[in-house]
């Protein structure tokens, strides 16, 4: 898909010399800010009845502007069109502040007045834009809206999860009900997919239109620094479907792990109860050349049990607290592995003594030569040890605290009989530091050292 402005481009000087000529100064300096003229299709509201346009996009793909440019054109007809994002730092810093947010892709003639006190745009026609955020449910509690743009929707924080059970977003849930203003109240709603319970069930809306928009269509528009880097890192992975090409990531058939146990249990770091127990594993390159595999280093705690809890409330569960995997020599994963138990108070490194245990303990104690080390014996092979880790995610006994794509595309990807698409040394850690915080007892034997 292509714009206006990249079809002018591609024709000769003479003909684009010709075609400007032609304009009037004024027509020339409001070609600048037309949108139809700069935007690819997909990046246009489009025909038809719809309640939501939902826009999925990669990284850098134009979704922001898109978003943006939706609000401009609406407020021209519209009193009252809103916002909200997933905090309110991104909203200010993204939809409002951003090089594509509002404040930067108008005109000076029709650029809004931000008051940030209270929490609103006012525009020189008179409309009103009111900012929310996700993490504020509550303030959309019985608010109205004509029109409204929702941004990064598959970051907004869930309902609390009740007995590991997805619940869907309370924002989204009280946005849905305030869009009710004017004869044609609808809602542009620009995210980075992920299958979310809300996404999915938004795209199956028959007033829903969806379309999406790649990363690599918007490659004029970005530096090439930012290509290179995201493309190295992204391109030809099952990750870089969502982050470049914008597409919903279904659960691999067979996998032991599902996309939505995360997203179901996910927390934050000020949910984290009182930890137990803290640990950090590796799970080390065998070798530390340019190819090596990465050092898989995962930081896990268990919370503290409470025991006259009742069954909703009661704790004991695990937290992924850090996801610190890197390629580096031997010395810079020792050094990593340290700051991290550092940092997180933890108390004890653990790794597999059959890949390598003996060297880890003798990198790790070059670089902290009192730190309290295991080394774990791994007698079973990598399915067999991975699947009593997955029941206890499935069970809602799992946590991440954050996110971590690519730990959790690694473990979406495992499945039985078959492997990981790449070495799975994220994985592999966690897996690693559950089974010492949940399982060690019923190991066969295990070979400390401290």
């Amino acid at each position: 898909m292509t714009s206006l402005a990249e079809r002018l481009r591609a024709r000769s000087p003479a003909t684009i010399n010709k075609l400007l000529g032609e304009l009037t100064d004024l027509e020339a300096a409001a070609l600048e800010t037309d949108w139809d003229f700069w935007a690819r299709p997909n990046q246009l509201p489009p025909e038809g009845d719809w309640t939501t346009w939902l826009l999925l996009g990669g990284r850098g793909s134009g979704k922001t502007r898109a978003g943006a440019e939706c609000v401009r054109r609406w407020v021209k007809d519209y009193a009252l069109v809103n916002l909200i994002g997933p905090t309110a730092e991104d909203a200010r810093d993204v939809l409002i502040e951003g090089e594509s947010g509002l404040l930067n892709i108008c005109p000076n003639s029709e650029r809004p007045t931000y008051l940030p006190s209270r929490r609103r745009l006012e525009w020189p026609n008179g409309a009103v834009s009111l900012i929310f955020t996700a993490e504020e449910p509550d303030r959309l509690r019985g608010k109205q809206h004509m029109k409204l743009w929702a941004d990064e929707v598959c970051a907004w924080s869930p309902k609390k999860p009740k007995m590991g059970l997805m619940m869907e977003s309370e924002a989204w849930d009280q946005a849905e009900l305030g869009l009710r203003l004017g004869n044609n109240p609808q809602a542009v709603v620009t995210t980075t997919p992920k299958p979310v319970k809300m996404l999915l069930n938004l795209m199956e809306h028959p007033n829903t239109i969806t379309t999406k928009a790649t990363t690599y269509e918007n490659q004029g528009n970005l530096s090439p620094k930012f290509i290179d880097q995201i493309i190295r890192r992204f391109e030809g992975t099952r990750q870089g479907r969502q982050e470049l090409l914008g597409e919903v990531l279904r659960d691999v058939p067979g996998a032991l792990w599902r996309l939505d146990w995360f997203d179901s249990l996910r927390v934050t770091a000020d949910q984290v109860p009182e930890l137990r127990r803290v640990v950090v594993a590796i799970d080390p390159a065998v070798t530390s050349s340019e190819s090596s595999d990465l050092t898989g280093i995962a930081v896990v705690g268990k919370g503290v049990a409470r025991e006259m809890a009742t069954l909703e409330d009661r704790d004991g569960h695990g937290y992924v607290l850090a996801d610190r995997s890197l390629k580096a020599s031997p010395h810079g994963w020792a050094s990593a592995a340290v700051a991290a138990y550092e940092e997180f108070h933890a108390d004890l490194i653990v790794a597999e003594a059959n890949n390598g245990g003996d060297l880890v303990e003798f990198t790790l104690r070059t670089v902290a030569p009192h730190i309290p080390f295991k080394k774990l014996h791994a007698s079973r092979g990598k399915v067999v040890r991975a699947e009593p880790i997955a029941a206890l995610y499935e069970q809602g006994k799992v946590h991440h605290v954050g996110a971590f794509p690519e730990l959790e595309d690694e473990l979406c990807t495992f499945v039985p009989g078959g492997s990981f698409s790449d070495s799975p040394d994220r994985a592999d850690a966690v897996v690693w530091a559950l089974t010492e915080l949940f399982l060690a007892a019923q190991t066969e034997a295990w070979a400390v050292a401290v």
